[in-house]
């Protein structure tokens, strides 16, 4: 099962690649290089106290969702696979799909709507409103509803018990519970709670997590221009990984949208809780949550990784939270471990939480007259997903939601071309 999955993602993901580049360099052209306007980046906070302050809570909301394992597992998992030349193609894709998380931002908050107390909006609602097109909405929002609250709701579980595991000898059910238990605490208090909760333990984590790798690196400054060597090297060698060039630049540009997400649409669902129509300023600051998810956050795990000799290391039904592990404490020793098993936790944690806001979301678009009593089974539900996480097949898992999202990428770059005249 896990080979034909693997072959149909190799297909798939070959033409979401092309569908997001395209876009990407359209967009650029478009929007004069938006990517590179810092100053218009920096100003999208807003002018006032307020606006600045639910700017900042919106852009945690969104990294909570980007950032999760993949910048953890999923980019140890692609040096695994692909070799170091992923990294290389990871940046490059970063800038060429940027314009794509600006185009899907500033549509999510000019179709957005106001339900309850809180805005929500995303691909589903600008595919419905602007294109007209409900089937489609309907389709996009399925297949956020089952990427989320069945994958990456699942994913992130099993990597939290997996960390867990090395360190302790409890079983990975009860593991699950736990992590089921806390989960529902924040979920429960609803779309306030999530978004608090995001707010308050992203900066925190960010800042530790950076600290320690950047210390890292420092501590190896004389070997970190070998490890640029090698990511150039392995990025077009033509026997990377036994298959060719095709390899990293497939895997590089997969990890890249998968931890960034942009061109996916689910920034956009992010971007719409804005309660302002500033549709331009949110898509720069979507911006530099991408900037910050790709260019810095999985650049230091790579670094980190690369700096160790993980590259001795056999590993079988690999997570890739195990590379990183390894690599911290490599470094640190027990000191790394502790931070890392922290960082895990929170960043994961963050992703589930977020990850079931997108999941319920999806299902009020599909279901649009469901009441809090269906809210509370999709609420139960999640919690068990999250149990059963815990005891799950990680390849299987990566490999069935990158089946997902590939297909949501499609379907996105399809919506945010058709309406490229809305968007300026």
């Amino acid at each position: 099962m896990i080979l034909i999955i693997n072959f149909i993602n190799k297909i798939l993901w070959g033409i979401t690649s092309t569908c997001l580049l395209g876009s990407g360099i359209y967009f650029t052209k478009k929007l004069h290089f938006v990517q590179f306007n810092i100053k218009k980046m920096l100003q999208s906070f807003g002018k006032n106290a307020k606006n600045k302050k639910e700017s900042f809570k919106v852009l945690m909301f969104t990294l909570a969702a980007r950032i999760g394992v993949g910048s953890l597992a999923g980019i140890a998992l692609a040096i695994y696979i692909g070799g170091p030349g992923t990294i290389f193609w990871l940046w490059i894709s970063t800038f060429l799909v940027l314009p794509n998380a600006y185009a899907e931002s500033y549509l999510g908050v000019l179709f957005h709507e106001k339900i309850g107390s809180f805005y929500e909006g995303g691909p589903a609602f600008y595919i419905k409103k602007g294109l007209k097109q409900k089937k489609l909405a309907k389709i996009y929002s399925l297949l956020v509803f089952i990427s989320y609250t069945f994958g990456f709701l699942t994913i992130q579980s099993n990597t939290i018990t997996k960390s867990f595991l090395k360190y302790s000898f409890i079983s990975p059910l009860v593991i699950g519970i736990i992590i089921a238990i806390i989960t529902g605490l924040i979920i429960f208090k609803g779309t306030k709670g999530i978004m608090d909760a995001s707010s308050k333990m992203m900066p925190l984590i960010g800042i530790i997590y950076l600290f320690f790798t950047f210390y890292i690196i420092v501590q190896n400054f004389d070997h970190v221009g070998d490890v640029f060597l090698t990511i150039l090297k392995n990025a077009f060698n033509y026997k990377s990984a036994g298959i060719g060039l095709l390899t990293p630049f497939v895997i590089g540009f997969q990890r890249g949208i998968f931890s960034n997400e942009a061109g996916i649409g689910t920034g956009a669902i992010g971007a719409a809780t804005v309660s302002n129509n500033d549709c331009s300023g949110q898509g720069m600051l979507q911006m530099i949550g991408i900037y910050f998810t790709s260019l810095v956050l999985c650049t230091c795990t790579s670094f980190i990784i690369l700096l160790s000799d993980y590259n001795t290391l056999l590993l079988e039904n690999i997570n890739g939270i195990e590379l990183t592990q390894y690599a911290f404490s490599y470094h640190l020793g027990n000191i790394g471990e502790i931070v890392l098993l922290i960082t895990i936790f929170i960043f994961a944690f963050s992703t589930i939480i977020t990850g079931y806001y997108f999941g319920e979301n999806s299902l009020k678009m599909l279901f649009p007259n469901i009441n809090k009593h269906g809210i509370l089974v999709l609420k139960i539900i999640a919690l068990i997903i999250i149990i059963l996480g815990s005891i799950m097949n990680p390849l299987f898992l990566w490999g069935l939601v990158d089946i997902f999202i590939g297909i949501m990428g499609i379907i996105n770059v399809y919506a945010i071309i058709k309406l490229k005249d809305r968007i300026n």
